[in-house]
């Protein structure tokens, strides 16, 4: 039986001060004029009226403001937006509120007037500290701006805090990537985010391919960033992600745990969880953000749709086995109203086959599954529940 999970808050805040040429989130470049914080934060909390229904009686556990730049707000914005969330939903208490910045002056206010606005949490786009690096993936802050900006969070007292970071880059070397490592470990982040460049549909780089690592110094860069970051104290605790311990990021785990989120703003994405309905129910706000602001007094709309029960077991494992540590069996029941036999036969074939593992009552990618991840995944999407209780 469906069970609900931790409900967290996602929020998009879609514009940028340039749109890089790797990127496929829905991000627009700041349009001209005035910039419009106070509209879209109005905006923001029309739309959670409309979804307030999905998550009645629930308090909401992290929050997690993604975008585009969402530092590009001021402090201000981001408060009045807290105080309307908690005017309409509980927020936990200690509750994990992260707000994704730039490093560059430029692209973001003042740290202490983010942690006075109620922000715990500061993920900072670093992506590399090679000049030629940043040149090359569009970026416009300077290498030494993320070490002048962690060194800000901590004068704020804002000291949990990311790093995203890059590799197989183009024109990157493995020396070049090991030094981005060994400059990203000396600023001490408790969390690190090390993410494999892709070329993505819809972006510039898909348009127009530059030169990238191939495959082996790829799979080389991986092997020696694990050696380095694992001695410095880090565990890998999902595919792209590393933490000190304790320092998970709380919101993303839910994600990966197939937990509940509200999505809101424009282009936002939502999941939310009816158990007395026996329903898994996706939302998706409009794409624009002149459409999304276009609403005024009404509600915000979107799309809402049910996750079949056929589904629900790949989009489960479609995050659940990205954790190193997977996921306990009663876990898969609760959260898709399933019992794990109704894929028995596909988890059977994967432990035979050496690509999952199971320990104790819990499932995972074994180290061979990992690097085949996508693979096993999609061995789920091809499966049919059958019934059971």
């Amino acid at each position: 039986m469906l069970e609900a999970p931790p409900l967290g808050l996602y929020v998009h805040l879609p514009w940028c001060v340039k749109k890089c040429p790797y990127c496929d989130f829905n991000s627009y470049e700041v349009p001209a004029g005035e910039f419009p914080g106070e509209r879209y934060v109005a905006a923001l909390l029309r739309d959670l009226e409309r979804d307030l229904p999905l998550a009645a009686g629930r308090s909401v556990e992290t929050v997690f403001f993604g975008g585009g730049t969402p530092s590009l707000f001021d402090p201000a914005d981001i408060a009045a937006l807290l105080q309307g969330v908690r005017e309409r939903l509980p927020l936990a208490n200690g509750a994990e509120i992260t707000l994704e910045a730039n490093p560059g002056t430029v692209e973001r206010g003042d740290f202490s007037g983010y942690r006075e606005a109620g922000i715990t949490r500061v993920s900072l786009g670093a992506q590399s500290f090679a000049a030629e690096q940043l040149r090359l993936l569009g970026r416009i802050h300077a290498a030494a701006d993320t070490g002048a900006a962690v060194a800000d969070l901590g004068r704020a007292g804002l000291a949990n805090f990311n790093l995203d970071l890059m590799y197989a880059l183009p024109a990157q070397t493995l020396d070049l990537a090991v030094a981005d490592l060994a400059t990203a470990i000396g600023l001490s982040p408790p969390h690190l985010s090390y993410y494999h460049l892709t070329l993505e549909p819809g972006t510039a780089f898909y348009r127009k391919p530059p030169v990238l690592p191939d495959e082996e110094l790829a799979l080389a860069i991986e092997a020696t960033a694990t050696e380095r970051l694992t001695a410095a104290g880090y565990r890998r605790y999902e595919v792209s992600a590393w933490a000190t311990p304790g320092a998970e990021c709380r919101h993303n785990v839910n994600y990966w745990r197939f937990g509940d989120y509200l999505g809101l703003g424009a282009g936002a994405h939502g999941k939310l969880t009816v158990p007395d309905e026996d329903r898994i129910v996706r939302t998706l706000k409009p794409r624009n953000p002149a459409t999304y602001l276009a609403t005024r007094d009404d509600p915000v709309q979107g799309l809402r749709t049910d996750v079949d029960r056929h589904d629900r077991p790949f989009e489960f494992m479609l995050n659940a086995l990205r954790l190193s540590d997977g996921f306990r069996h009663a876990e898969f029941a609760a959260r898709t109203g399933l019992p794990l036999a109704s894929v028995g036969a596909v988890v059977d074939d994967l432990l035979g086959r050496g690509l999952l593992e199971e320990d104790g009552g819990r499932l995972r990618a074994s180290p061979l599954g990992w690097r085949f991840l996508n693979d096993v995944q999609a061995a789920f999407l091809v499966s049919s529940p059958t019934s059971g209780t």
